[in-house]
This record gives structure tokens, sequence and C-alpha cells, in this order.
């Protein structure tokens, strides 16, 4: 792959500041493109960005006010938007009996309206260029269910089926959409989500981990940056033809 083989496109990621999101945001940028990463925590995207050329923009994706700021301040910055990914996200988990509306809504609000939001307005840059690229970050929460994780899951669900609408909507368009649906990767989320099981359930981290990776059907880690590996590929000139794919990266999951 060419150095500059994205140069003079503009990539903007939510969820940019760390995991899939950085990773994302580095592969791009080592491609040519300029990139904006966008997220709620400042400090952690102002120490991201540097010496990597890539511009942070503050955003809260269940402000729709905020997310049309910041991609206003992203174009402004680097020009229009040619490429989107749709990464921010949170998991938490609950049993569906104990599940409390504000909890759904909270975990709806940040992975499927906040991908939404950040898209719609990231298209009026694509339409006015009549091309780009759409990548939403779902999981294999979205390719099958996952206990304790009905919200999540029905999210994930609806960021594969998002890409899938929108690559039928904007066929011909020169604007592509695809899915993404990693299993258990490294990161911040997901030591989160091991401290989690691990008070909930009484076991260790250790194997609270142990627990997650059997999931995994080869016992490891998926690293951030094979993830990224495949939102770029999908940038890339030779993958036009792939629009409303979904691609796992899960260890043999599914």
């Amino acid at each position: 792959m060419k150095e500059d083989a994205l140069s003079g496109q503009h990539a903007l990621i939510t969820g940019g500041g760390s995991g899939i999101g950085l990773a994302s945001a580095a592969a791009l940028a080592a491609a040519g493109a300029r990139v904006s990463i966008c997220g709620r925590n400042r400090k952690r995207l102002q120490s991201a960005a540097k010496g990597n050329r890539i511009f942070p923009v503050a955003m809260d994706v269940c402000d729709e006010q905020s997310v049309r700021n910041a991609v206003s301040m992203a174009v402004a910055e680097n020009g229009p938007v040619n490429i989107h990914v749709a990464n921010a996200g949170i998991a938490e988990s609950c049993g569906f009996d104990e599940m409390s509306l504000p909890f759904w809504h909270r975990i709806m609000m940040t992975n499927l309206d906040g991908a939404f939001v950040s898209i719609r307005e990231s298209l009026l840059s694509m339409r006015t260029e009549s091309w780009g690229w759409i990548i939403t970050i779902a999981s294999v929460a979205g390719l099958r269910g996952l206990k304790r994780a009905s919200a999540y899951t029905a999210s994930k669900h609806g960021l594969v089926g998002l890409a899938r609408a929108l690559s039928e909507e904007l066929i011909g368009s020169g604007i592509t959409a695809n899915a993404i649906c990693p299993g258990y990767v490294d990161t911040p989320i997901l030591a989160k989500s091991v401290k989690e099981i691990a008070a909930r359930s009484g076991k260790s981290e250790q194997d609270a981990l142990a627990a997650l990776l059997r999931l995994n059907r080869d016992r490891k880690l998926i690293d951030p940056h094979e993830v990224a590996a495949t939102a770029l590929w999908l940038c890339l000139s030779g993958s036009e033809g792939m629009n409303g794919q979904v691609f796992p990266i899960s260890g043999g999951q599914v």
C-alpha cells in the first residue's frame, strides 16, 4: 500500500481517543488521510493526537448539537468528510428482567442514535463530493445474542442494519456503507467489562477474562489494529464493490 493512498481525504472517527477508534485513526493517517478523532474526553483526544497528524475534536454523540458543531469544526480544519467511522459506543451488562428503561435508552443513545446523527452530518459532505465510505463498528453481538447484554446486542444489530439500509439508500451515489463486527478486542471498554463481571460474580479478573476469551474460539483477544486494518482496506481503491457487507473479526465465533 502506498503511503499516500488516502492523500487528500478526510476521515472522521467517533470514539477516536482509544481502542479501535485510535487504531483506525493511526492506520488512516499512515495512509495519508487527514484524520479527525472525536470523543467526550478532550484531554484523551489531545494526548492521542500529539505527533500523529490527527485533529482532536470534542463531541458527545448523545447531543445532536454537539455532533453538528464538532463535524463543522472538523470540516473547517480538514475539509469535507470522505470517510466516517462510527465507532463511539459503550458496553454495559444487565439481565433483561433487571433492566430499566433509562439503562436501555443510555445504550441505544450512545451506540445507535449517536451513529445515526454523526453519519447524517458527515453525509452532508459526502453528498457534495458524490463519494465516500461509511463504516459502522458493530460487534459479534450484531450477529448473535450475548447473555446479560440484550440492550447492547440490540444496539449492535441496529448498527449492522443501519449499514445495510444506508448501502441500499445510497447505492449508485459513490458512497458505500459497511459494518465490521469484532469479537472481544483488547480495549479499555473490555477491561472495564472484565472488572464489572468480576465484581458481580465474585470471580477474579483473570477468571472473568478467561470466560470471555472462551467465546473467541482461538482463545485470544483481538488486537485493535486488526480491526483498523479492515477499516483501512474498505477505504482503499479496489474495495468499491464492498457495499452493504458485514465483516466479522471474531476469532471464529461466527
